[in-house]
């Protein structure tokens, strides 16, 4: 049944993304997330990891319990598509990607202008290369975060899993950092975020390396992804810098402090540009249609 459910709410979400007509109009459900964690994080964060997770606990125990309420509800199928095809993030994720690439053929700045807005690092000083690269490392990561992993979630728990997952992923984007406020508070949610992104941080670098039934992006999955700084986004990154034959990572800055990251596929092009967005779009497409026809297969048989 979840298989069935998947497949439609994938494909909901690839056709529609985030209409603004709607969510112009209502909050949409990560957006009801972040305020939910950013008043626990003023009325709880005291510092410690104690509150911390307690209040990660709570989001699960919640998110569960709402998951399992609406999917118990008259027609409970539609609202789990619907709520599934809502946090999912294929068609979004895409457009911002695109959006990256067509503002760098104008010209770097308007680069650097629009990559700042799905990513996290200093874009002020970036080159042409590191904009794509910035570009093309969010279609990775985010492609297993926003939609291998809430796909991942809900084939095992429906739509209780999906809003488990990401509540989670939520609050480890908004409070998961080590910054003198949220190292402690925010422990919890980052490393439980780390736990339940384990699987389909992996499961999408397998997906990209058979979608294109490439020998090189598995080579480089096998030497470069434990490269990374973090334990699960070096795998989906290496498989698609092995998919485009380019180097990703590398040093960045963050806040003004220059951080000399490894390269994963250092031996791959590194002047890349909007081509290589362009080729990063097509992998998340034809990677998407690989999984939503495994979903399809799983539902039939």
């Amino acid at each position: 049944m979840s298989t069935c459910l998947l497949f439609w709410a994938m494909l909901l979400d690839a056709t529609l993304g985030e209409p603004r007509w709607l969510w112009d109009r209502v909050p949409h459900p990560a957006v009801l997330m972040g305020r939910l964690i950013t008043w626990c994080d003023f009325r709880f964060n005291k510092g410690r990891r104690t509150e911390g997770v307690l209040v990660v606990a709570s989001l699960v125990l919640g998110a569960g319990a709402l998951g399992c309420l609406i999917a118990a509800l008259p027609f409970g199928w539609l609202w789990s598509i619907l709520g599934g095809a809502m946090l999912l993030a294929q068609k979004s994720l895409v457009t911002h990607v695109q959006a990256a690439g067509d503002a760098l053929r104008l010209s770097v700045g308007e680069g650097r202008r629009v990559v700042a807005m799905i990513v996290g690092r200093d874009t002020s000083d970036m080159d042409g290369p590191a904009v794509a690269r910035a570009a093309i490392e969010s279609a990775a990561e985010n492609f297993s975060d926003g939609v291998v992993a809430p796909a991942f979630w809900f084939l095992i728990g429906g739509l209780p899993g999906i809003l488990i997952y990401k509540v989670v992923n939520t609050a480890d984007s908004m409070i998961g950092y080590r910054t003198p406020r949220h190292e402690a508070f925010g422990w919890a949610a980052a490393r439980l975020d780390d736990v339940l992104n384990w699987i389909p941080a992996r499961l999408t670098a397998a997906l990209i390396a058979l979608a294109f039934w490439s020998g090189r992006a598995a080579d480089v999955i096998r030497s470069d992804a434990r490269l990374h700084r973090s334990p699960n986004a070096g795998w989906p990154e290496a498989a698609m810098a092995g998919v485009l034959d380019i180097a990703l990572s590398g040093p960045r800055r963050y806040h003004g402090e220059l951080r000399d990251y490894p390269w994963v596929n250092a031996s791959g092009n590194h002047d890349v540009g909007s081509d290589e967005v362009d080729g990063s779009v097509r992998v998340l497409w034809r990677v998407w249609g690989v999984s939503a026809g495994l979903a399809l297969l799983l539902a039939l048989f």
